[in-house]
């Protein structure tokens, strides 16, 4: 198939080319893309605002992730950031930086990917920009979302006695991480090369299509349930829980029993040869939903599908530790991924 060049279309063309399919759904979005500014209502809501940035090269690597699939992980985790303040996300702007090796094709890719997350989740994609780059693709996404006055939920609300509860399972998309860093090594060029993903296909949709939960926040909010604190997890579950604690003042204690893990996980981490509680701790881009709940609460949500209690806050002097499954403490560590490490 031919591929037509960005220069082909010019700035503008290209502007209208990936923006002339997107239609508005929300009431607050009054005015989208094509002038100097988006124009939103929100009346009475609190506004809510995240954004990302992703660089080729330090935050994904094309050469096994598709376009589509970075276009709609990149809509989901700043989704995610928004329904980690109990919240729900409306809108979203999206700013590119490209070089002349990619393709009109690459970018629509791109954004069938980013207007399918829009789709699935009810957000309206309202504006952005687009740069040349030298240094291959930029993608920055700014989410813009709406949450009621009494329910937006911070990192700083926990207090002793609360419920520690996590949704999903953890560790899962590091793994498919590793599994794709793997089968990049070995494929080494060869023409015919074809990876060994047998099995492992609920691994690589955690790493390559990672989805926001929404369900949890409504699950909560039907219930009547108003987490005190809550975040989501994108760097591991030991750096989320540390970033809490802190800004709560307060400690923790989790248990490495009660840490939600599923088989596949389990299984690659044995092929690796790596602590699997470990990487649960610290591997990142789950995206699950993080949050802390008074005791008071604990039989009603421990009944909820998709939610797993792992433990509870204490007093700050107590500090921040998982009890192993022989009753050991071991001080909790963020060493979740740092985007500004020299590794």
């Amino acid at each position: 198939m031919p591929q037509t060049e960005i220069t082909a279309l010019g700035e503008f063309g290209l502007i209208r080319h990936l923006t002339e399919r997107v239609t508005l759904h929300n009431a607050g979005s009054l005015k989208g893309i094509g002038d100097d500014a988006a124009v939103l209502d929100y009346k009475d809501k609190r506004v809510l605002v995240t954004t990302d940035l992703l660089l080729e090269g330090i935050h994904f690597d094309l050469m096994y992730v598709p376009f589509k699939h970075l276009g709609y992980k990149a809509a989901v985790v700043n989704f995610s950031d928004i329904y980690a303040m109990n919240g729900h996300p409306k809108q979203i702007t999206v700013s590119l930086g490209l070089s002349n090796r990619f393709f009109v094709e690459n970018l629509d890719d791109l954004y069938d990917g980013i207007l399918l997350a829009c789709n699935v989740y009810g957000v309206d994609l309202v504006g952005g920009d687009t740069s040349a780059s030298r240094t291959g693709l930029t993608l920055s996404i700014t989410c813009i979302g709406e949450g009621e006055k009494d329910k937006i939920t911070c990192r700083d609300g926990a207090k002793e006695t609360d419920l520690i509860c996590v949704s999903g399972d953890l560790g899962a998309a590091y793994m498919g991480l590793q599994l794709l860093e793997r089968e990049k090594r070995i494929f080494g060029g060869e023409k015919d090369f074809t990876p060994d993903f047998a099995g492992k296909e609920y691994l690589l949709e955690r790493q390559l299509k990672p989805e926001a939960r929404k369900d949890i926040v409504d699950m909560l909010a039907k219930a009547g349930i108003v987490p005190t604190a809550m975040m989501d997890i994108s760097d591991g579950l030991s750096s989320e829980l540390i970033h809490i604690t802190g800004q709560s003042r307060v400690g923790c204690r989790i248990y490495e029993d009660r840490i939600p893990v599923d088989y596949q996980t389990a299984l690659m981490a044995e092929q690796f040869n790596m602590n699997l509680i470990t990487a649960a701790l610290n591997g990142g881009e789950d995206y699950e939903l993080l949050f802390t709940v008074p005791l008071a609460l604990h039989d009603q949500v421990e009944a909820m599908k998709g939610i797993k209690v792992i433990g509870y806050i204490t007093k700050p002097e107590l500090g921040n530790y998982l009890v192993g499954r022989n009753g050991e403490e071991i001080q909790l560590q963020a060493q979740g991924w740092n985007a500004l490490s020299e590794e």
